[in-house]
């Protein structure tokens, strides 16, 4: 678990369900960092919520002091697919912050837990896609040691506006052994 003076970083229960989904919607409507534009059902959200912590996937939250999820940080990796080997290696990145929690280092705290988390379970390269217009995450991401591996031009046009999206990865050693 790690502190800060306005928030708490630690790894989500069921119990957040609720409260996580309620912060990836204040983050979707805002119709600029994420993919969707309001977050799932919360049955979804409970069922991925579920689903990480019984599968020990990295998935870390930033609760403030009445235990309100203002940000999350999660690593997926697909289930075992026996038709799709060769690619529990690698996780897909996601996080986001409530507004008035942005640029305090919280983005930092969580991804320092779940890199750690990630490394624990033998992940090796962990993915992401990012709006090119969202240049503070991008910056983080490269703080991190991502690299950007391709933009999709245009991949996006909402609200009349178009938008590049940047892939990145992050890589480390394979393990030895």
């Amino acid at each position: 678990m790690t502190e800060t003076a306005i928030a708490t970083v630690r790894p989500i229960t069921e119990q957040d369900a609720d409260s996580y989904r309620a912060c990836l919607d204040r983050v979707a409507q805002e119709r600029m960092y994420l993919a969707f534009t309001e977050a799932p059902s919360a049955e979804q959200a409970r069922f991925f919520v579920k689903a990480m912590i019984q599968r020990d996937l990295p998935f870390v939250v930033a609760v403030d002091g009445s235990n309100t999820v203002v940000g999350w940080c999660d690593i997926h990796v697909p289930p075992p697919n026996p038709l799709r080997p060769g690619f529990q290696h690698a996780g897909q990145l996601g996080m986001g912050l409530d507004r008035g929690f942005r640029g305090k280092g919280l983005g930092t705290k969580m991804m320092r837990v779940c890199f750690d988390w990630a490394q624990r379970i033998g992940l090796e390269r962990i993915e992401l896609q990012v709006y090119a217009s969202n240049t503070g995450a991008i910056a983080l991401y490269r703080k991190f040691g991502f690299v950007t591996e391709g933009v999709r031009v245009r991949a996006r046009k909402l609200d009349n506006h178009y938008d590049d999206i940047v892939i990145m990865a992050r890589l480390r050693p394979p393990s030895q052994g």
